[in-house]
């Protein structure tokens, strides 16, 4: 019993650092977009994206083994590790439009 809460506590912390390490991205390539560098901002958001994707596949590791009747106890950490890629999957979808919301009043002025 053990051994798979610690494998659920591992599958939860790269969960947590890798969601934390898309929405940071995700940040950063806001502030770029907020200075019109479009470019730097698409390559961070590409970053971000491609990070969160290793984020959702801890997620579905997790669902995965719920499905195969191997499922964790629930624990504050999972949901802690929940609550940061739901988080920044929103950051990730919201800051997407916002960069285009800014692009296009760049284009505007020009």
């Amino acid at each position: 019993m053990e051994e798979w809460n610690s494998s659920a506590e591992i599958i939860a912390m790269s969960l947590i650092a890798n969601s934390g390490a898309a929405r940071s991205l995700a940040f950063e390539a806001l502030k770029k977009a907020k200075l019109a560098e479009f470019d730097a901002a698409k390559e961070l958001m590409d970053g971000a994206n491609s990070v969160i994707l290793k984020a959702h596949h801890s997620q579905t590791e997790l669902l995965q083994e719920e499905a195969q009747g191997n499922g964790h106890q629930l624990s504050i950490l999972l949901v802690h590790a929940q609550d940061h890629f739901m988080t920044s999957l929103l950051a990730i979808d919201l800051i997407t439009e916002m960069i285009e919301l800014y692009s296009n009043r760049e284009g505007e002025r020009q």
